[in-house]
């Protein structure tokens, strides 16, 4: 399953934001303007997503340009890699998803995430980020932030379909902004929010090739793998070092002795 966020036609409307607040028990967090009309700058582990503003001034005229900032659900999930305690995996959806029975709160995630995404509760000494709704879609429902969205700028279904309709909607869009992108993130394996952007994705503060970090793969696929072997090693020179000293100071106190013997009878 996947998601599109169709940039072109969102309203900034903000519903998605009370929705899943409102679906998954979220409190309110006091905010104050950060820019024009945006209310929230970052994720917290009690906002799960939010509307992004920017302002383009063209033409004589202002574009006011939106993104709805969330976890993207990644194919190939750092997050999910850099996990020590395999609290985070994907469900059969597609959706990442974080189990808190055995999320401790290291934060591993949440500094290997390639959207820095995830944020650890001092509170509960557990991480949070949006679920895709798994007990929605489980369900047959949509995910709550795509059931609210009356322009559509958010659209849920299968993979495929989505692909489809997001390839068609992009080609209507570069018919009116010759800067529009297409933002699906192949080097993860995709992302199961696809974005249909106005502009480049560093304009939106998106990295231009998203990638997992060397330092996760690295650590997930040589050292962690290797490092069990590692230790291992590491007892068995300790132990055998261990025996062979003990038998050379077994050898050299029974010599001791014997010189000791013959010293008294000589």
């Amino acid at each position: 399953m996947s998601v599109l966020f169709d940039a072109s036609k969102c309203t900034a409307c903000q519903a998605c934001s009370i929705a899943c607040k409102q679906w998954n028990a979220l409190p309110a967090e006091k905010t104050t303007l950060t820019s024009s009309y945006q209310t929230h700058q970052d994720f917290t582990p009690r906002t799960w997503t939010y509307i992004a503003f920017k302002e383009a001034w063209e033409n004589n005229k202002v574009e006011w340009l939106f993104r709805k900032e969330q976890c993207m659900h990644c194919g190939e999930a750092a997050c999910e890699k850099a996990c020590n305690h395999q609290a985070i995996a994907h469900t059969e959806q597609g959706f990442v998803v974080i189990d808190h029975t055995k999320c401790i709160g290291c934060g591993y995630c949440v500094t290997n995430c390639t959207f820095h995404i995830p944020r650890v509760d001092p509170k509960t000494n557990k991480a949070y980020k949006c679920t895709g709704c798994p007990d929605r879609v489980l369900n047959g429902l949509k995910p709550a932030c795509v059931q609210t969205c009356q322009p559509e700028a958010l659209v849920y279904g299968r993979r495929e379909e989505i692909m489809a309709l997001t390839q068609k909607r992009f080609e209507q869009v570069k018919k009116t902004h010759s800067q529009a992108v297409l933002y699906a993130a192949p080097q993860l394996n995709g992302v199961n929010f696809t974005y249909i952007l106005l502009r480049k994705p560093e304009y939106y503060g998106l990295p231009a090739d998203p990638a997992v970090p060397f330092s996760v793969d690295a650590w997930k696929d040589v050292i962690r793998p290797f490092g069990g072997f590692a230790i291992a090693g590491a007892l068995l020179a300790t132990a055998v070092g261990f025996i062979k000293t003990r038998g050379q100071n077994n050898a050299h106190d029974a010599g001791s002795s014997n010189d000791k013997g013959v010293s008294k009878h000589g």
